[in-house]
């Protein structure tokens, strides 16, 4: 078997994991061997997140619907079901900076969504 040796592409693996590692707590950023396992660790966590982030954003978009919509007398779970009813196919991003920027164009959803409610 043919002898490898690896002098730069070795160096420039080390580099890039260096790189990426740069910062990180006393031989995470230093020891090889650590610095593999903090970058793998860190990755894993960033896909975590990534996937969190979304989770995150609907949960808050969901509580400033809430807000507003009780402070126009509904529920959130009632006026989602009122605006399905009436045909207004708004994600809950663009219903949550209404709310937060256009008072006066979410009451007008809530009226719509009280009209379009069915009575049980």
């Amino acid at each position: 078997m043919p002898r490898v040796k690896r002098g730069t592409v070795r160096r420039q693996k080390r580099k890039k994991l260096s790189k990426i590692t740069k910062g990180f707590f006393q031989n995470k950023s230093k020891l090889y061997k650590f610095m593999k396992e903090a970058a793998e660790k860190a990755g894993v966590y960033a896909y975590v997140g990534r996937k969190r982030k979304k989770r995150d954003y609907r949960g808050l978009w969901i509580i400033r619907i809430n807000a507003a919509a009780r402070e126009n007398g509904l529920s959130y779970s009632v006026f989602m079901r009122g605006l399905k009813a009436a045909g207004i196919e708004l994600d809950r991003k663009s219903l949550a900076e209404l709310a937060a920027r256009e008072p006066a164009a979410f009451t007008k959803l809530v009226e719509k969504a009280k009209a379009a409610t069915p009575a049980p």
